[in-house]
């Protein structure tokens, strides 16, 4: 059973930083951070292969958001470094199908079968 449970959402000022985490557990091979604002999908921000160094990331968030993993608490972490008002959102922990062993991971939703709950971010002017 694929459980993601994410923590550290909250409010920060703009330039400011946040980190969220992801406690992971029977998830498959690839994960990721999306988000999503109120009448518009969800977007990927940033995804990274268990037990691998390989990162991607949107271009709206290169360069400023940096995606880890500690494979000794299994839980993903998301570093948010100089946040913008249009970085606001419901953040969501993704976890691929875990029978499916994907080569290369990326940003496509459809990759991602499973969320956790989700974390708020709020973003101060």
């Amino acid at each position: 059973q694929v459980r993601l449970v994410e923590s550290g959402g909250g409010t920060v000022q703009a330039g400011g930083s946040l980190t969220l985490s992801c406690e992971v557990s029977g998830s498959g091979n690839c994960l990721a951070w999306f988000r999503q604002v109120p009448e518009k999908e969800r977007e990927g921000v940033a995804d990274i292969k268990r037990g691998e160094s390989r990162t991607d990331y949107a271009d709206s968030v290169k360069g400023r958001f940096t995606i880890s993993q500690s494979n000794t608490t299994n839980t993903i972490y998301l570093i948010m470094n100089n946040v913008q008002p249009e970085d606001a959102g419901t953040y969501y922990c993704a976890s691929s199908d875990p029978r499916i062993g994907w080569g290369v991971c990326g940003l496509r939703y459809p990759l991602y079968k499973h969320f956790g709950q989700g974390t708020q971010v709020t973003v101060s002017s």
